[in-house]
């Protein structure tokens, strides 16, 4: 980052604290040498963690990982899309394609993962990649969601910014 032009910091994408050095949060810039119209805590909704400098003279930031606009609180999870598409792209018979449907069930929010089978996909291969997506992401994220396996390509396809969040909470 050129250093000398913008000040980075990481923030706590839900309170806006700043964080210590090296934890993951919201990269914020402030610009220093623009006059007219100057940049103050610039919120990138980007999420990442700043890295120490190396030989180079100015520090480095690691690989964005998410954004904090698609971040989804579930019973005080904090979930994004990424993760579990990390889940869906490593599970056997499960297409690349994806949709999270948050609905509410009496006073609890619930998420449901819809993944799309692969053409050809067993009736078997469909319930063990439901099961194994389940658990992955209990065990991995720490909440626990409903998995439905649907047909290929019969999940919604958009034009450019991909929605994968359906909130159905009204």
């Amino acid at each position: 980052m050129w250093e000398d032009h913008f000040f980075p910091e990481v923030v706590d994408p839900v309170t806006g604290e700043l964080l210590p050095e090296g934890e993951e949060g919201e990269l914020v810039f402030t610009s220093l040498t623009k006059e007219a119209m100057p940049v103050i805590r610039y919120r990138t909704r980007d999420l990442t963690r700043l890295l120490p400098g190396t030989a180079r003279v100015f520090r480095r930031m690691e690989k964005v990982t998410g954004r904090s606009d698609d971040m989804v609180i579930l019973r005080g999870v904090n979930l994004f899309p990424t993760q579990i598409e990390e889940i869906v792209l490593r599970t056997p018979g499960v297409a690349p394609h994806f949709q999270l449907r948050l609905t509410r069930e009496g006073r609890l929010d619930a998420l449901t993962v819809r993944a799309e089978a692969r053409p050809g996909a067993t009736p078997e291969t469909r319930e063990a990649a439901a099961r194994s997506i389940g658990s992955a992401v209990k065990n991995g994220i720490g909440v626990s969601v409903a998995v439905e396996i649907v047909e290929p390509e019969s999940l919604e396809r958009s034009v450019g910014k991909i929605k994968r969040i359906m909130d159905l909470r009204h």
